[in-house]
């Protein structure tokens, strides 16, 4: 990664910008709760689960990615690839039975979930709605051994994923490229792989020198993150300042710090130091 970030030719992903402002789910839900909601000042983040399949959660970020890479290479939305063992490579995931199984069901939790993104702005004395529904695809044609080792598939078994038109739109208008190797690296570790997300974006696009990002005011850090279980204070900020920690090994310049008071995180610009040139 140092050698990549020293010749500016850095290994890129991308990932979906309403799951960069408001994180999926760390852990899974009880099978009964088909809701999920996120805020983000005054965006927020909305999923309703199918019933049969459960709510996104845990590795099954890494879906999204994924996908959005690959159709941003096809310049396309409709994505093919020959193998879904190709998504276990891309993240240096350890290919078994375990984990392939895992992708399976991690494709029918995002294909079935309905997601509402968008604002609640009030301007002069109004009320200003701006959202949008979508869910992630409009078809898939995949194709899962049943054993650990996958086989080569036949040429007319392609994989194929149809974006929809809204999820294409979305992150083709909005691009937030991240390294993919340290994202490989945090493929385990998805409270931390919302983080450097979520840093990387936040701290590119400042404007200002620096802001303080409250932690536990509505619509702060703590209702962004995808960390729910974390809901008291004292264990939200032990946890970011843990997973703060986990980042900066993998981008030793990253421009954040908790504050004094425990009660912001502290953002510099990371434009006068480079995470990623090419953004």
């Amino acid at each position: 990664m140092r050698e990549q970030r020293e010749k500016g030719n850095q290994d890129l992903a991308f990932h979906a910008r309403p799951f960069v402002l408001c994180g999926l789910p760390l852990r899974r839900l009880p099978s009964d709760q088909l809701t999920y909601l996120r805020r983000n000042g005054k965006f927020f983040l909305q999923l309703l689960a199918h019933p049969q399949y459960g709510m996104p959660y845990g590795q099954d970020r890494l879906i999204p990615i994924w996908i959005a890479t690959l159709a941003l290479r096809q310049r396309s939305r409709i994505v093919r690839f020959s193998t879904a063992s190709e998504m276990l490579d891309f993240f240096h995931l350890f290919k078994d039975g375990k984990r392939y199984r895992r992708i399976m069901q991690g494709f029918q939790r995002v294909f079935a979930a309905t997601t509402f993104f968008g604002t609640n702005d009030e301007s002069d004395g109004k009320l200003v709605l701006d959202w949008a529904r979508f869910h992630f695809f409009d078809h898939l044609h995949l194709w899962f051994h049943k054993g650990e080792a996958e086989p080569n598939p036949p040429s007319i078994d392609e994989n194929v994923v149809v974006l929809s038109d809204a999820f294409y739109e979305e992150i083709n208008g909005h691009r937030i490229p991240v390294e993919r190797e340290v994202v490989a690296l945090l493929a385990n570790a998805p409270g931390v792989l919302d983080l450097y997300v979520w840093l990387v974006w936040k701290t590119w696009s400042l404007n200002a020198h620096s802001v303080r990002i409250p932690l536990f005011t509505p619509g702060g850090l703590a209702d962004q993150l995808g960390s729910i279980e974390y809901s008291a204070d004292r264990f939200f900020r032990r946890k970011l300042s843990h997973w703060l920690g986990q980042v900066k090994t993998f981008w030793p310049d990253c421009p954040a710090q908790i504050s004094a008071d425990g009660q912001s995180l502290l953002l510099f610009s990371s434009k006068k130091v480079p995470a990623i040139s090419t953004l």
